[in-house]
């Protein structure tokens, strides 16, 4: 995937519904995501373009616990034998046990299908996560706990970068962006408080998971649209 303006020894990889991101630190590296059914495909030729195997990934941290995103956990931390970092209110909707109420139901059983149709096998977190907690990886990466998605959903700031990986906080199409359709999403209500973390903590570039063109500057003043349309009348 072509990129413009992010760092060099950063790689997003285009999946089935959005992308996992590579992080890499010399011959060592980090997975943020993991996509689902025939994504390991991508995921392992870019690590071959650069010289690494499966074993250089040393961590593979979760946004959340969706499908899309938690999809290939389970066989990725065993052929890598990477730590798997997510917030602990994840792990339920990594083993397809999340209550889903309402309009919410149609995740539920998008989700059921998707499990049956690849075979899903649940994997676990191994660290638990927590807001303002600093990950040795890359430079140093802080988690921000960003709820609205899924009550655990966090993204992850890269100081040295001024980057943050925003998971599904929002989603960029061409000339569209927009908060993820309320029937994905089962506490929309943080939506408002997570938007206004970000924009206090005020990172020049900001990556979604689902996007097609990778700017983060772009992505930056996508999320800052969201946020006049969405939210800013209500604080005025």
């Amino acid at each position: 995937m072509k990129k413009k303006n992010l760092p060099p020894n950063l790689y997003s990889i285009p999946a089935l519904f959005g992308h996992v991101n590579l992080l890499v630190d010399g011959e060592e590296c980090v997975l943020i995501d993991t996509g689902m059914l025939g994504e390991l495909r991508p995921i392992r030729k870019q690590l071959r373009t650069l010289g690494l195997e499966w074993d250089s990934i040393k961590a593979i941290l979760l946004t959340h616990g969706h499908l899309d995103h938690a999809g290939n956990l389970e066989k990725l931390a065993r052929i890598t034998g990477a730590t798997v970092y997510g917030h602990s209110e994840e792990q339920i909707h990594i083993e397809g046990k999340y209550p889903y109420r309402g309009i919410n139901r149609v995740c539920g059983l998008l989700e059921f299908l998707g499990r049956a149709v690849t075979f899903y096998k649940a994997g676990g977190i191994d660290e638990f996560i927590e807001d303002g907690q600093t990950l040795p990886f890359w430079g140093g990466l802080k988690v921000v706990h960003l709820p609205g998605h899924t009550k655990g959903h966090c993204g992850f700031y890269s100081p040295k970068h001024d980057l943050l990986f925003a998971g599904d906080l929002f989603l960029s199409y061409f000339c569209f962006h927009y908060l993820p359709p309320v029937f994905f999403s089962n506490c929309p209500e943080f939506f408002e408080q997570s938007f206004r973390k970000v924009r206090d903590l005020n990172p020049t570039q900001v990556l979604p998971c689902h996007h097609i063109f990778t700017d983060g500057y772009r992505f930056r003043r996508s999320m800052d649209k969201i946020w006049e349309r969405k939210f800013a009348n209500r604080n005025q």
